[in-house]
């Protein structure tokens, strides 16, 4: 699975959480987008491994920097399952 591949996928779950329209680049951060805080980064996780049937370890997800960081690590939780 690619990083496009896992962020088009990421995109209907953002648009799910988030009130206003949020347009995933590989570039993009929590620092970009005010409504991202800690809560609703929770509820990313959640989402995200429920939508992709992964886990992350502790800390993982957190210390990705930007989206495209996040995809790739979703995709090497992917290959691993």
């Amino acid at each position: 699975m690619t990083q496009s591949e896992v962020i088009a996928q990421l995109q209907p779950i953002f648009d799910d959480l988030f009130m206003e329209r949020v347009v995933l680049t590989p570039e993009l951060s929590a620092h970009d987008v005010e409504e991202w805080n800690s809560l609703l980064q929770i509820s990313i996780v959640l989402a995200v491994e429920q939508h992709f049937k992964i886990r992350f370890r502790v800390g993982e997800a957190e210390s990705t920097n930007n989206v495209g960081e996040f995809a790739d690590l979703i995709a090497r939780r992917v290959a691993e399952k």
